[in-house]
């Protein structure tokens, strides 16, 4: 089923077309990096954890925390990052990616703040718990108590109820999930009023895409994937993961906000992305699908002309909806 309704999508405009050689030159250069870079298919050590843990998202140094930043315990006591420019039109709940085992809600501070401002957004980023430490659902249940934390408080702290959610890879798979919490769980809809997913994993039991990738030394492939699926939820198998409660491709997508999904021709998830926007567009909401040329998983962590262009698309997006 999910194959034949792709088929619905697959005809999209490819973007950044004239940046191609740029793109994946960069891919060959990352590919031939590997070596010099913490292996990630395999079970992780403690110490290759910890460095994951406390290097940048795709790189090799800590992330740079802005003063503009606060850390903040929220209730149920969950951890978030705060940062709130001179004008506030919004405020957009940030998951962070890691493949729910590493990132953090400091991690990107830089471009979050570049955001705040040019959007006029407040940004309040999860600080989930992490795997192997935090399996499922620690994280989704942080991610669910921070939503329920703004739907309740956000016009007192920020003096705006125009919520919006969104996230890169883990970041945008637990976006999702926290969305059809808040209607399961406690009937919320329509509040938050629209997701931005880059790149995400919307099924567990892996699309395609994900099996066929292989071992290419990308910044995700076939073997990282799958051992990311396992520390998040340990002792499940594919069907277990096909569960909506896990694999957001499989729930039921009515009464969800407008989206704009993003993916790269050059990341395993491709397929996720081509599934969902066409299961949210028959859901009933619009879905805008971005699929950018040569980009690779993680693409806008990188200091790339499709970077700056994608974040530029993001905070249009944001700041207009």
């Amino acid at each position: 089923m999910l194959s034949r309704a792709a088929a619905t999508v697959v005809c999209m405009t490819i973007t950044d077309e004239d940046c191609l050689s740029e793109t994946l030159a960069f891919n060959e250069q990352f590919e031939a990096a590997a070596p010099t870079r913490p292996a990630r298919g395999k079970a992780p050590s403690a110490a290759a954890l910890a460095l994951l843990r406390r290097n940048r998202l795709g790189g090799d140094a800590p992330p740079a925390r802005l003063p503009h930043g606060q850390d903040r315990v929220v209730e149920g006591g969950v951890k978030v990052r705060v940062l709130v420019p001179d004008h506030v039109d919004g405020v957009y709940l940030h998951i962070h990616g890691g493949g729910w085992a590493f990132g953090s809600a400091d991690g990107q501070d830089e471009r979050l703040w570049r955001l705040a401002e040019q959007a006029r957004l407040a940004v309040v980023s999860v600080d989930y718990r992490l795997a192997p430490e935090h399996p499922f659902p620690a994280g989704p249940d942080d991610c669910e108590a921070a939503a329920r934390w703004l739907v309740k408080y956000a016009a007192a702290e920020f003096g705006t109820e125009r919520l919006l959610i969104g996230g890169e890879s883990a970041g945008a798979h637990l976006s999702v999930v926290t969305l059809l919490r808040l209607r399961d769980r406690h009937g919320i809809t329509g509040l938050f009023r629209a997701a931005h997913l880059l790149f995400g994993p919307y099924d567990l039991s892996m699309t395609p895409s994900q099996r066929r990738f292989g071992p290419r030394q990308l910044l995700s492939n076939t073997d990282t994937i799958r051992r990311s699926y396992e520390l998040f939820t340990p002792g499940m198998g594919e069907e277990q993961r096909r569960s909506p409660e896990i694999s957001p491709l499989y729930a039921d997508l009515v009464g969800l906000p407008p989206a704009r999904i993003v993916v790269g021709t050059e990341d395993p998830l491709l397929d996720d992305s081509l599934f969902l926007a066409q299961r949210w567009q028959a859901a009933g909401a619009p879905a805008q699908l971005g699929v950018v040329a040569g980009a690779m998983h993680g693409f806008t962590l990188f200091p790339l002309t499709i970077t700056e262009r994608e974040l530029r698309r993001e905070r249009d997006f944001l700041a207009s909806v």
